[in-house]
């Protein structure tokens, strides 16, 4: 643990334990929005802990990642009903199906160009969905990639993980794909998010690692205290720190910009921590599988 830096952290019950909080996003009121993948829910909790849930349909449709549109509603991923949804702040739901079946959509980035673009694990590629529901797809060269998490970068395109191929993608707002192989056979990332440093961040769920990609490709691998950790999401805080999850050590990790890292253990035991966003006030949110919302709040010299 930091010796500069301490953290609390209060865990919030917002559902049984069998409802998978999993994807957690900041809204645009000032609220944190997530995803209940077993329940078929989006949860609602501002941060003095109002909680909120709307129900979709069907149940079983899966929703895993979630992030704000720039239309002012939330937009996420139906990973078993192979559907975009979108919700808003006044709780109104819609969904999109997109053209390929069994697409498997996972995650999910606004994109500069006003659209969100996603990923489809199984059909290999990603998507663009417009805010009225208009899809494009674009093939991914690599068969078999599992293109999972999608983030925006500072150069416009769209940065993503290919899970299976052990490689990070970009793909430009025109739809021209390039294909960065990483250096750790294994890898396995998954996370990404845009650091403030102008390069992308990405977790190594395989490795054990926190990876960082220049525009140009350049790429570093930090490997983690403990290889066996699990790192599966990753988002940056407001000092320019990235912060991640261990789900296999029960842990949230934050690394910075000149590769220091550190953990920080979760109050209760196999809690399962999935998502993580940044929140108000400098905190940070994680969606934990076991039914609950844990919030950090760092304070101290950084």
């Amino acid at each position: 643990m930091s010796p500069d830096l301490t953290v609390s952290i209060e865990e919030l019950a917002v559902s049984g334990r069998d409802a998978g909080p999993y994807g957690i996003t900041a809204g645009p009121d000032g609220a944190l929005w997530f995803t209940m993948v077993h329940h078929g829910e989006i949860g609602r909790m501002t941060p003095g802990g109002e909680l909120t849930s709307y129900r979709l349909d069907p149940a079983s449709c899966g929703p895993t990642v979630i992030t704000s549109g720039p239309d002012g509603a939330l937009w996420f991923t139906e990973y078993r009903s192979h559907r975009i949804g979108r919700i808003t702040t006044a709780g109104e739901i819609g969904s999109f199906a997109l053209p390929s079946p069994d697409a498997g959509p996972f995650g999910i980035a606004a994109g500069a160009d006003g659209a969100l673009w996603f990923t489809e694990t199984n059909a290999g590629r990603i998507g663009r969905i417009t805010t009225g529901g208009e899809i494009t797809e674009f093939p991914l060269p690599v068969p078999g990639a599992y293109p999972s998490a999608i983030a925006a970068g500072p150069d416009d395109g769209l940065w993503f993980t290919m899970n299976q191929a052990d490689a990070i993608g970009r793909i430009g707002l025109g739809g021209d794909v390039s294909v960065h192989p990483l250096p750790t056979a294994g890898a396995a990332p998954v996370g990404i998010t845009a650091g403030a440093d102008g390069a992308m961040w990405f977790v190594e769920i395989g490795a054990g690692q926190i990876g960082r990609i220049t525009p140009d490709g350049r790429i570093d691998e930090f490997p983690l205290p403990d290889r066996g950790a699990r790192p599966h999401a990753i988002a940056v805080d407001g000092h320019g720190d990235c912060w991640f999850t261990e789900w296999g050590a029960n842990r949230v990790g934050r690394i910075t910009l000149g590769g220091r890292i550190d953990g920080y253990g979760l109050p209760t035991p196999a809690s399962e921590p999935h998502g993580i966003a940044a929140g108000p006030d400098g905190t940070l949110w994680v969606a934990l599988e076991i039914g609950a919302l844990a919030r950090l709040t760092p304070s101290g010299p950084r």
